[in-house]
């Protein structure tokens, strides 16, 4: 029998965790989640227990450590086949590749002005304005995976996938900072958010008791 453990930080902030989490989630398989509350004294010690690289998410498979986001939806696409969390057509694949990869190496501006936070409530700001290029250049990656490849669903590749699950934190993002989008990439943020899985997520990011100021 396969046992499989996630550990992950805070729903609220960890944007990286939810990109696991909703991998592991969309292969269907029983999992045991590990909750560690960032930014508190503790925390890198208590994260170190389960990887040398002091980061999460951490997916345990069986006695395998994999800690990175991306490494993860690979491991759990090599494992979980029929879930599909690759496109099944090689072009669209290497695209999907493409753009997961993107999100994993790119858009610092994003991440530094508009950071993942469940706890707040919708509203514009000047944020969306510092992030600018970086959110056109999203905008552009969802627009063409939606018009090449997402014939068969919501999704950028028609069903939910590992590429799904690297933009899923910048949907969020979208909402909460109350970002214009043209309505293509806002009916791909309605159905992200909409998810069953993603509204579980929410739902607990939003009950947690730990709140970080400035994440």
């Amino acid at each position: 029998m396969t046992t499989i453990t996630l550990v992950i930080g805070n729903k609220a902030y960890s944007s990286w965790s939810l990109r696991g989490w909703l991998m592991l989630t969309a292969t269907g398989a029983d999992f045991d989640e590990i909750v560690v509350p960032l930014d508190r004294p503790e925390t890198q010690a208590e994260i170190l227990v389960h990887s040398a690289a002091g980061r999460v998410p951490v997916l345990k498979v069986d006695g395998l450590t994999v800690w990175d986001s991306l490494a993860i939806g690979e491991c759990l696409a090599e494992r979980f086949p029929a879930a599909g969390l690759w496109p099944a057509d090689a072009t669209a694949r290497a695209i999907g590749r493409a753009v997961s990869a993107e999100m994993h190496a790119g858009f610092a501006a994003l991440r530094r002005h508009l950071p993942m936070d469940l706890k707040r409530a919708p509203s514009a700001g000047a944020e969306a304005a510092r992030a600018g290029v970086d959110i056109d250049r999203i905008g552009a990656l969802w627009r063409d995976c939606r018009a090449r490849f997402g014939a068969g669903g919501p999704f950028l590749f028609g069903q939910f996938g590992i590429a799904d699950a690297m933009y899923a934190p910048v949907a969020t993002r979208m909402v909460t900072y109350a970002v214009p989008l043209d309505p293509i990439c806002g009916g791909y943020v309605e159905a992200v958010t909409a998810l069953p899985a993603m509204r579980r997520w929410t739902a607990a990011a939003r009950a947690e008791p730990w709140v970080i100021a400035d994440p």
